[in-house]
């Protein structure tokens, strides 16, 4: 490897540490999960439908699994429907309930901050006849049970109500929505995806009809979820064909994942120990985050939230430039819901609880997991700090909306197209785009013009931040990153990349 390029992948480490504070988009697997599957994998490859002996073992370990999930949950295992994600569990509930009791029965309550796969599946649900109405919620995004139970009329046969909120981390009250539904004869779906290995979940004692759970959240498999269905509560198979899970879905199942989700589960009282501890340092963070910058704002409630979530929002910061420079300094966060995250509109749950859209660009979401340690929190605060004080480098950052013909074709803008080839296979680049890969971006660095406005684009906003933070460092001082990359430029000006975009492209040379 030549010594440039030692030089750059040198400086692109050199300050980071892996912080990891996205657990609400996904965790890590955990080791004693990995040697469950593992040795599922290994030794357990017969069909669970089969009936020879190894077909037989896996059934076992179908039906263990499927005992864990219902334990951790307070549920019988019966009750647990094996699916292939929280999505699709929301859907098979939304779906099959309505087809159930419509057309005597049309409307379903729910609230603005649901998960993607509740509020999508609603709308497509009113295309169908149902009618679905929105609770409305404060600022920290709790529902009113007053307000709740006024709108529940004779024609209401759904109440659906996320446990825990993936981006505020706000708590419902959940036994209350459900005893004032029980009042009424009308059945509840709780989202408890976010909840699940954070607060203790009870489906019985709670009293709901539906609910439903994700491993990945808990330090299980990703493409598995599991669904809670009461005993007695209407539900028609959502996938036809053969018996599998009782005959409500079929395929044969996801064996490792699924003894995954249940070796995860066996370790549920284990990760509620670390609550308290997480909350601390949930609590030094934001406390340490004040100081820095005092007109912050915590979106996240103090009481009935989850103990490792806090939204916030840093006035007169965008948070894309921001996320990009913590991701720079090895620091992971989010912007919200990563079912959302490729989406270039202002937070549906940000806007629920009262902010405005440029508050939605200036807002993100910090949530720790059980490795996060009082170091992690230290090092995130101090970058924070450097950042907010101005002894990092900043990064001017262009918007989709503001790259417009004048600056892509003004003489004296330079633009630096830093994706890999396979993405531009998919894209088409800038017109007057000079290409050079990110990797040995620093064979380029004798071509590239000093005296010249330099804007990096990539293929959605964040290798670009990076090159372009690095080319500061090398004396370029006039540096732009385009935020949301191409596929942002792409979105908001089809027209001008219908038109322009491949034209005129140059592929660099490295200096040899």
């Amino acid at each position: 490897m030549e010594i440039r390029q030692l030089e750059f992948l040198k400086h692109l480490v050199r300050f980071k540490r892996h912080v990891y504070l996205d657990h609400n988009a996904t965790t890590n697997v955990s080791s004693h999960v990995r040697r469950k599957m593992n040795h599922v994998l290994k030794s357990c490859y017969g069909n669970p439908s089969s009936l020879y002996g190894i077909a037989r073992r896996s059934a076992e370990i179908m039906e263990e699994a499927r005992e864990l999930v219902a334990d951790a949950i307070h549920a019988d295992s019966h009750e647990i429907y094996f699916t292939g994600c929280a999505t699709e569990s929301n859907n098979a509930v939304l779906k099959s309930v309505s087809n159930h009791f419509y057309p005597q029965k049309k409307k379903v309550i729910s609230t603005p901050i649901e998960h993607p796969s509740v509020i999508n599946t609603l709308e497509f649900l009113r295309t169908q006849g149902i009618v679905v109405e929105y609770c409305p919620v404060d600022r920290h995004g709790r529902v009113s049970l007053a307000d709740l139970e006024k709108l529940i009329d004779e024609d209401t046969f759904l109440i659906c109500c996320v446990l825990a909120n993936s981006e505020i981390g706000t708590i419902q009250d959940i036994p209350a929505i459900a005893r004032i539904a029980r009042q009424h004869h009308v059945l509840v779906l709780a989202d408890c995806v976010q909840a699940f290995g954070k607060i203790p979940v009870d489906v019985h004692e709670w009293g709901i009809d539906y609910a439903s759970f994700s491993a990945h959240k808990l330090y299980g498999p990703k493409g598995v979820g599991a669904l809670y269905v009461k005993q007695g509560s209407p539900f028609t198979p959502f996938i036809h064909g053969g018996h599998q899970e009782d005959g409500m879905r079929a395929g044969t199942e996801s064996l490792h994942n699924i003894a995954g989700f249940g070796a995860a589960c066996q370790d549920i009282n284990k990760l509620l120990t670390h609550t308290e501890r997480i909350r601390g340092l949930k609590r030094q963070f934001t406390q340490r985050l004040k100081e820095i910058k005092s007109d912050c704002v915590i979106n996240s409630p103090e009481e009935h939230c989850l103990p490792n979530t806090v939204n916030i929002t840093f006035p007169n910061v965008n948070n894309a430039g921001l996320m990009a420079m913590l991701d720079y300094r090895g620091i992971a966060v989010s912007a919200g819901s990563a079912c959302s995250a490729q989406e270039d509109k202002p937070s549906h749950i940000l806007k629920a609880i009262g902010l405005s859209d440029q508050a939605t660009q200036e807002t993100i979401r910090v949530s720790l997991g059980c490795s996060t340690s009082a170091r992690d929190i230290r090092y995130t605060t101090k970058v924070f700090r450097d950042y907010v004080e101005g002894r990092i480098l900043h990064v001017n950052m262009i918007t989709p909306a503001q790259l417009n013909e004048s600056i892509l074709f003004d003489d004296q803008t330079y633009i630096l197209d830093v994706r890999p080839q396979f993405l531009r296979r998919k894209l088409k680049s800038l017109p007057n785009s000079h290409e050079a890969p990110f990797a040995s971006i620093d064979k380029y660095l004798p071509q590239l013009p000093k005296d010249k406005h330099v804007l990096v684009v990539c293929q959605g906003g964040y290798l670009s931040y990076i090159v372009a933070y690095y080319l500061r460092s090398k004396g370029f001082e006039h540096v732009s990153n385009l935020q949301a990359g191409v596929i942002g430029w792409k979105a908001r000006h089809s027209d001008l990349y219908q038109e322009h975009a491949g034209r005129d492209v140059t592929v660099l040379q490295s200096a040899r």
